[in-house]
Order: structure tokens, then sequence, then C-alpha cells
């Protein structure tokens, strides 16, 4: 695999202090086996390896190659990099000879240096091509989906995915557009979303909501949280704990209820003759739900959206 250069954009990670804190490294869980899901720029890895044992292990997974370039910088032992999306992560970890882990970390969306590099074509702030892939090596830029896609499956992305109430217009806008001229770059779609929607809230871009929602969808980002909170339970050990940092409303959404699916279960009719043993038993625990302070957000104003559920998984839960 050829080792890109790391382009110098600064990253602020969310949550560090509190994430870390939340897969509970203390005593003999110091020398487990660990996963850091979603890599970005190490911050949580990296304070992570200060807080394990010499006998732990930690192994990080991200699609971006700029990401996996800086993992590569880390000269420990106890690290390894794996260049997949976390959806993989139970055949990848059987891979390296470990079949489950004591505590998993996703920090979802997107990095800052992601937003800040307008090449990526993940931001309407600085003009760019058109790209959004989080893998460059994999899969269709949004220009070339933009370019072919129907203007049904157009509007059912950005209503579904970016929660727009302006779908039909902006599709409408974008298939009238690319009959004229290729949409090629961030700047050009960014100008046909706001010449398509006619009011937005205060101090929020018109085109905040499609460039999400086409972002999502080009990198299949519900689908891998899906997949991947299943394979993230499937690899936990009993007593290893689950955190999950979520960035909007699709993204929580879907953790809160895996949490709660697991952690509830349906209580039978007292009437009926069934053993205590016999009754249904709780997978998971709910330990946490938690923002960033105030601090954190004045000083990042992106952390303001992050919400970070955690989870215990109980002793005895079926695999």
């Amino acid at each position: 695999m050829t080792t890109l250069p790391v382009p110098e954009f600064q990253h602020r990670t969310v949550l560090l202090d509190e994430a870390v804190d939340a897969l509970d490294l203390a005593g003999p869980r110091a020398d487990g086996i660990y996963v850091d899901g979603t890599f970005g720029r190490g911050g949580h890895s990296r304070l992570i390896l200060s807080r394990l044992g010499a006998r732990a292990r930690l192994v990080g997974f991200d699609k971006d190659l700029q990401a996996i370039a800086t993992a590569e910088q880390i000269a420990d032992a106890r690290f390894q990099i794996v260049h997949d999306s976390f959806a993989t992560m139970r055949a990848s970890l059987a891979e390296r000879g470990i079949g489950q882990v004591d505590g998993i970390l996703l920090d979802l969306g997107i990095s800052s240096p992601q937003v800040d590099d307008a090449s990526r074509g993940f931001s309407f702030r600085n003009d760019g091509p058109l790209d959004m892939r989080m893998d460059t090596t994999r899969g269709v830029s949004a220009a070339e989906w933009l370019a072919v896609e129907s203007e049904q499956t157009l509007e059912k992305v950005i209503r579904d995915y970016g929660e727009e109430r302006f779908a039909f217009q902006i599709a409408k806008a974008i298939v009238a557009r690319r009959a004229v001229e290729p949409i090629s770059s961030t700047r050009q779609l960014a100008g046909i979303v706001a010449g398509a929607v006619k009011t937005r809230e205060k101090g929020k871009d018109p085109a905040t909501r499609t460039f999400q929602a086409i972002r999502i969808f080009i990198n299949k980002e519900l689908e891998d949280l899906e997949t991947g909170l299943s394979q993230a339970y499937a690899c936990l050990a009993p007593g290893g704990r689950m955190a999950v940092i979520s960035f909007h409303s699709l993204e929580d959404r879907m953790v809160k209820r895996f949490f709660a699916a697991k952690a509830n279960v349906a209580q039978p009719d007292r009437r009926l003759p069934i053993r205590a043993a016999d009754l249904p038993q709780p997978e998971m625990k709910l330990l946490a739900k938690m923002k960033p302070s105030d601090a954190e957000i004045d000083a990042n104003p992106r952390a303001r959206s992050a919400v970070m559920r955690v989870a215990l998984r109980l002793p005895g839960a079926a695999g």
C-alpha cells in the first residue's frame, strides 16, 4: 500500500478524555485488547495506548488513506491499523487471531482535516473537486453519482439522509443543471442548492443538509454503522464496554435503538408458569449518555452536535 503524505490540517478530538475514560482501562483491563473503529488522526488511539499495559493490544480501523498514513507513524508494537471500515471488524480481527476484545470505541462522522482539505470535496466553504469519498481507492465520487442518478433517488437521498425539506426542489435543480454542464465542484453544487432553497435557519448555510446527505450516501455511513454495531457487539467480551460518539440525529438514533434493544427485554405475562431462570435477560447495560462541556464547545465549535453513548456487555449475554 502506498503511504501518502499527511497534510497539515488541525484536528481536535471530541470527548477525548471522556471516551477513553468510558473504556475503563484501569487495573487488569489495562492489559486487554481494544478497538478504535475510527482512527481519524489518532487522538483517541494515542491516549488509549498511553494508558494500556505492556501486554495490551489496540487495533485501529479507518477507510481514509491519509488516516492510515498517520497511523503508520505510530511506532508501538501494541498497535495495528486496518485499512477498512469497522463494519468488517469481526473478520478483520479474526485474521489477526483475535476473537473477543475488552473495549470498542467508535467516533463517527468526518474529521476536521477531511472537512478543511478542499481537495476532498466534503465542504462547500472552499471550492474543490466534488469527491466526498472517505476511501478514494473505492467506489464512485459524488460528482460521478450526481451525473447519473435519477431525480427520484436524488430526492430520496437528500430528504432521508439530510432531513432536508426542500429535497424535491434541490433534486430538480441538480438534474436541470447537469443537462447543461457537469457538476464537478463543491462551489457549483452549493450554488445550485442555494438557488433551490428559499429559506433556511439563521446561521446555517443552505447547502449543509445536502452535503451531509450525499456524503453519508456515498460512503454508506449508515449501512456501515448498522453492520458495525452488530459486529462490535459480537466481538465484545462479557464485561467489555462499547462507546459510540455520533454527530447527527440519524446516527445517534441508530446507536440509541441498538443499545436499547440489547438492554431492554420483553417481559412475559406474570400469570404464566415460567421459572425465573428461564426469563429473558438483558444483554447490555446502559452506562452513560454524554455531551461535550461548554468549555469544549467554546474551544471547538464542531463538537457542539456530538453525543456519546456507552454500554457494557453483561456476563452471560448471548453471542
